[in-house]
């Protein structure tokens, strides 16, 4: 699954008497495992309300399930995430249902050697995207479908041993209003008329995998095909999104994936289809389902003009799913310890697919600036562990969906592959995936397969990366003699007091001279890190270079420090380095040292202002820039904040003026201005461009465009609620209606944030879109004062939300509710008095516990700019 974590997502866990599962633990699954195999499901839905309409509340299900026991008279249990059970027989014997709940399934007892379950059970729709989404389209009326069961919602759709290592296969059938489309991991077979207006669609029985990667998808959704290499390609969205699709580069980056993946893995994709679906209100980026992935339809389907920014996110996001149908749907982990394997590794192949692949040559910069500063913002909250962690229950899998498991696994697996090299890694997955097929394997079975590949003992490599936690920083220490020669150059390795880990880094160390206006690489050495101070002893003597760069190339994980030398010529000269990894991670060192108090704000701004217009490469300017808007409204001095505004204004201003009519970089810049547009002429100029008045040459002012800058008014009190209510009228779609719910939370007026403060809060169900678009628009860095109020209440109530709400709108609550914007001490002594309280859930108290951590270290960061 794909979790955008560059844009703030992460997950936390589920809550089981909540969300209605059963909260599966490590040792029960184990016991489970031992006793039964499973020999096949089969699954009819009826997705109707009986007359050839779209059911609404809750649909019937009915599984056969076929299993053998080894130690037939014993004992266990199903998970059935029911509304109810209408009747569930065991080898034809009813079962006593008196009592039954979801969150505990059904008891087994009795068993016999070879056994047959029969569960007929009504389940509910979902309107959090868990379990099986019911999302109405506002323009045509229709309703569509899709499952999402990571980590362990395939219960809530049919009666299932719900672990990743009881593979099985599935045959599906679904009675759907007959002109609908039914999607799933195989083909259809046939399909049959149901009655007036409904039809059912038998699928072909499917190869083994997990509970958790089967996939039902039905509505009348628009559908585009294509064939490649032997496999029957389908992509879809809904029929209102049709217009938007773009199949023939969803085309070209899948087919791409897979000439890539088959080279490399020596494993043929084993499926006869692959589809995917982009589908509405969807909580993470994407979902590696088996031949039957989704997609967010939010992030991914671009209803106006967009960059390469956007382009390659999606096209990561694309191969990264398909990464997971040879590691994670093929071989798949035995248990969730390995989650962080299938994510890390779907990260690290995804990038390394983009770059050899496709046109995005430079996805390792991209790699670097977005998704490995994730993993080292994560890896520095109170909340930090290990890559490796053991996984007790359900509950403990769903707080490790975060920038560890992803992008810091992802890095330790880049950093494993230059320590074994490519030839030796590609070897050992090849083994790896031939032996594993169809099964389910450890992390530790990959190892083994490497050490024979490469010849190489890596446990202990593996044990220094994976099970311990935060990052280390490496700074150079650097003395030139009088003859302008290095006398000496010192890494020296720094860990934080709590985690005093010092690692093995194999970096690259880059010399740069300046040469006109370019920074040109004179020399690369690779080295070896180790302890807390490591001596390059071959820069002895050696001329010294202009740009001194640690870990250039990119190959560990670490924070960076620019010596004073480096860092003087860096400022003046950054845009001088022909290669973008080398400028991001400049970039990202000048990053760190703000956030770590060693870099005050405006003189990061200051950089940013001086270097981002000569910066050639889209992502890396898109995130610098939102990173700048975040050290203005965060990080800096609140006395300096407007002066930091009129420079990124500024910025924005004049780097819009002279980018290319019509192209990305335009609309890159054009979006900075609407986002640091704070005074009266700045919001007269935004307001000419909704009108159309003075908008420059070659810029569209199109939909999405519109938003944005209605939102900006929206959250500077320029504009009204019947102006919002007008452009709805114009964009009256799913994604219209999420737009304009943001907008009207944005009204900086105490009644306006006092309605939807009661709207989040309040004992009403409200749908996983319309909570997102209330929280994104409740609190800004424009209205800190205006919810200053709303610091102390949310503390009063982020208990009882949590424990009403289904996983996904309350962890978002816990997130996004927090008051992030009230930097002070107060806020900090709120957050540990509610975390002094007993009765909190882990996860809740985690989530709290992190939004303390971005305020302490604001505070920290604002001092630093004071001073």
């Amino acid at each position: 699954m794909c979790r955008l974590g560059w844009q703030g997502k992460t997950s936390a866990q589920r809550r089981v008497t909540v969300a209605g599962v059963r909260n599966l633990t490590q040792v029960e699954a184990a016991e489970r495992a031992r006793l039964l195999d499973v020999t096949g499901y089969d699954i009819t839905l009826d997705l109707t309300d009986g007359h050839g309409n779209p059911g609404d509340g809750t649909f019937r299900s009915t599984t056969v399930v076929t299993f053998t026991c080894r130690e037939p008279g014993a004992e266990t249990f199903i998970e059935t995430a029911a509304a109810s059970v209408r009747s569930a027989t065991l080898n034809g014997a009813p079962l006593d249902l008196t009592g039954f709940s979801a969150e505990k399934g059904l008891t087994l007892t009795g068993l016999a050697a070879e056994n047959e379950l029969v569960v007929d059970a009504d389940f509910a729709y979902s309107a959090s995207g868990q379990g099986l989404q019911r999302s109405p389209d506002p323009v045509d009326k229709e309703v569509y479908l899709y499952s999402q069961f990571e980590t362990a919602d395939a219960q809530r759709v049919y009666a299932c041993f719900d672990q990743p290592d009881l593979k099985s296969v599935y045959t599906w059938h679904a009675t759907v209003p007959a002109h609908w489309k039914v999607i799933s991991n195989m083909p259809a077979e046939r399909s049959e008329p149901a009655g007036p207006g409904a039809k059912t669609v038998h699928f072909a029985t499917s190869a083994r995998m997990s509970t958790y990667i089967t996939a039902i998808c039905a509505g009348p959704y628009h559908e585009v095909r294509d064939e490649h290499d032997g496999i029957s390609l389908g992509v879809f969205c809904r029929a209102s999104m049709a217009q938007y699709l773009d199949p023939d580069d969803l085309f070209l980056v899948t087919k791409q994936g897979f000439d890539f993946f088959h080279e490399q893995f020596g494993v043929r994709y084993p499926l006869p289809k692959y589809d995917q679906l982009w589908v509405p209100d969807f909580n993470a980026g994407a979902m590696e389902n088996f031949g039957c992935v989704t997609h967010a339809e939010a992030h991914y389907i671009y209803r106006s003009q967009v960059t390469d920014f956007e382009y390659e996110q999606r096209a990561n996001t694309i191969l990264h799913e398909m990464a997971h149908m040879w590691f994670g749907d093929l071989v798949t982990m035995r248990w969730w310890n390995d989650l962080w394997l299938n994510e890390s590794f779907a990260e690290w192949a995804s990038h390394w697919c983009n770059t050899h692949a496709t046109r995005f040559t430079d996805a390792w910069t991209t790699f670097l600036s977005i998704r490995k500063s994730w993993g080292y913002r994560q890896d520095q909250l109170s909340s930090t562990h290990p890559v490796y962690t053991e996984m007790p229950d359900l509950e403990a899998v769903e707080v490790n969906f975060d920038g560890i498991t992803y992008a810091k696994g992802a890095s330790v697996i880049k950093q494993l592959v230059a320590y074994v090299g490519l030839d030796p890694f590609v070897t050992g997955l090849r083994a790896y995936f031939a032996k594993h097929a169809w099964s389910n394997a450890t992390f530790d079975d990959l190892l083994t397969e490497l050490e024979t590949a490469s010849g190489r003992e890596l446990r202990k490599f593996a044990a220094q990366w994976l099970e311990t936690a935060q990052v280390n920083t490496l700074r150079p220490l650097v003395e030139i003699g009088a003859d302008g020669t290095y006398a000496k150059v010192v890494v020296r390795q720094e860990a934080p007091a709590g985690y005093p880990t010092l690692r093995t880094h194999r970096i690259g160390v880059g010399l740069y001279d300046l040469e006109g206006s370019r920074l040109v690489r004179r020399d690369l050495l690779e080295i070896d890190v180790t302890g807390e101070q490591t001596e390059i002893t071959a820069l002895a003597g050696v001329k010294a270079a202009d740009v001194l760069l640690l870990n250039d190339d990119d190959l560990s994980y670490a924070k960076l420090r620019l010596d004073e030398r480096s860092m003087a010529t860096v400022v003046r000269h950054i845009d001088g380095l022909d290669s973008s990894l080398s400028r991001a991670l400049c970039w990202n060192a000048a990053w760190d040292m703000l956030r770590d108090a060693e870099l005050a704000a405006r003189d990061y701004v200051t950089l940013v202002c001086s270097g981002l217009p000569a910066e050639t490469d889209i992502n890396l300017t898109t995130w610098t820039a939102r990173q700048a808007a975040t050290a203005v409204a965060q990080y800096a001095d609140p006395a300096w904040q407007p002066t930091g505004w009129a420079q990124l204004a500024e910025l924005a201003r004049t780097s819009l003026a002279s980018a290319e009519p019509g192209s990305g970089w335009q609309l890159t810049w054009a979006r900075s201005f609407i986002g640091a547009a704070r005074t009266p002429d700045e919001q007269a100029v935004l307001r000419g461009w909704l009108a159309g008045e003075g908008v420059p040459e070659g810029l569209v002012v199109d939909t999405e465009l519109r938003w944005s800058l209605l939102q900006t008014l929206a959250s500077l009190g320029a504009t009204t609620d019947d102006e919002i209510e007008d452009e709805l009228n114009s964009d009256r779609t799913a994604s219209g209606e999420r737009e304009a719910a943001l907008a009207r939370a944005l009204i900086p007026t105490a009644e306006n944030k006092a309605r939807v403060w009661s709207e989040l809060t309040g004992e009403a169900d409200v749908p996983n879109w319309l909570n997102r678009s209330l929280l994104s628009g409740f609190q800004s860095a424009k209205q800190v004062e205006l919810t200053a109020p709303y610091a102390e209440k949310f503390f009063d109530v982020v208990g009882d939300v949590w424990a009403r709400s289904d996983s996904e709108p309350a962890q978002e609550f816990a997130m996004m509710g927090y008051p992030v914007y009230q930097i002070s001490e107060r806020t900090v002594q709120l957050t540990d008095a509610w975390l002094a309280r007993d009765g909190h859930p882990a996860s809740l108290r985690r989530l709290v516990a992190e939004g303390r951590d971005g305020v302490v270290r604001a505070i920290k960061a604002r001092a630093k700019d004071c001073a």
